[in-house]
């Protein structure tokens, strides 16, 4: 069995800056002026992937993944509600995003499942994004999507909490990177995911 007790953060590998970090006052505000046309923040279909670090940061992503509703809470907290649902053009608003991560838990677990029962290829997410597409996120409560997200990653961690040890390096291929992911890689994926979207808020949010 594996807990997160103690653990420190895993950013000594290749992590993308989590998103508390850019939440700082002492960064200077990126988004102001012409540089708001442009998102910095990189498509997440475009982000590339090399898990080569060692399957002993495992308790470092449980921390990561446990933390991640915490600091939902702290960009959702601060918010107009206006700001909130404000949708640029097609895109999403910052509320769908929020709604989205809420969304893709049950993929989550779902593949820590198919780590566990073992097999070949990993359960295939829907690229379409379907289910944030129809979920119609901006009429519902924000905090009714955190309180929903937070008992979701509750769920997942609990189940982690389950696993033993010679299941964190169980390889499986990915279906759309096409490349073999053991288990903590797949923690590493859903945690980059969590501040991919996290990022893509407070972008949102900055100009409330």
């Amino acid at each position: 069995m594996f807990t997160a007790e103690g653990a420190d953060s895993a950013e000594d590998f290749k992590f993308v800056a989590p998103i508390h970090c850019v939440l700082s006052s002492s960064v200077p505000d990126l988004f102001s002026g012409a540089e708001r046309v442009m998102s910095p923040v990189p498509r997440w279909f475009d982000r590339k992937f090399e898990f080569t670090f060692p399957a002993e940061q495992y308790p470092n992503l449980c921390m990561r993944l446990r933390g991640t509703p915490a600091r939902l809470d702290e960009l959702v907290r601060g918010a107009q509600h206006e700001a909130l649902v404000r949708k640029p053009g097609e895109k999403w608003s910052a509320q769908e995003h929020a709604g989205h991560l809420l969304d893709l838990e049950p993929l989550w677990l779902g593949r820590v499942e198919d780590f566990v029962r073992g097999g070949e290829v990993l359960t295939a997410a829907d690229l379409s994004n379907r289910k944030t597409e129809e979920a119609r996120h901006n009429e519902r409560s924000a905090q009714e999507i955190l309180s929903d997200f937070r008992k979701a990653r509750k769920n997942l961690l609990d189940r982690l909490q389950k696993l033993d040890s010679g299941m964190i390096s169980r390889t499986m291929l990915h279906p759309r990177l096409k490349t073999p992911m053991r288990l903590v890689d797949h923690l590493f994926f859903v945690a980059e995911h969590d501040d991919h979207h996290l990022a893509k808020m407070w972008e949102l949010l900055r100009g409330q």
